[in-house]
């Protein structure tokens, strides 16, 4: 085996859920405050998947107050305590860049039975 491959593949998370572009998931985040240190969720519809292997990303946008936050995660970092599948997507594309564009109803993903 190569040694990159080796030494990426520790750091690798085990088991990922399914997760594709359209589907709308919860991730949750480890959020450190001073000592203190908590889970926060963020839910939005995944946009883009890119990169491989322990360089995996996923960018998840949402609307919140009327304005569109889009956040990238490290898919095998250890700061993603998980990811949770809450619907899947219908989508034809591999980059769901033209949702920055809409608004409202038009922004939505028809979900897949």
């Amino acid at each position: 085996m190569d040694l990159v491959q080796v030494l990426s593949e520790q750091y690798m998370k085990p088991e990922l859920p399914s997760m594709n572009v359209g589907d709308t998931v919860r991730v949750s985040v480890k959020v450190k405050e001073g000592a203190r240190e908590r889970v926060q969720v963020f839910e939005g519809t995944i946009i883009a998947r890119k990169h491989g292997g322990v360089s995996e990303t996923i960018t998840v946008r949402r609307i919140s107050y009327n304005v569109g936050c889009e956040k990238v995660f490290p898919v095998h970092s250890p700061t993603i305590v998980g990811v949770e599948t809450v619907r899947r997507g219908k989508v034809r594309r591999a980059k769901l860049y033209y949702l920055r564009d809409r608004v409202g109803k038009r922004a939505k993903v028809k979900e897949r039975i």
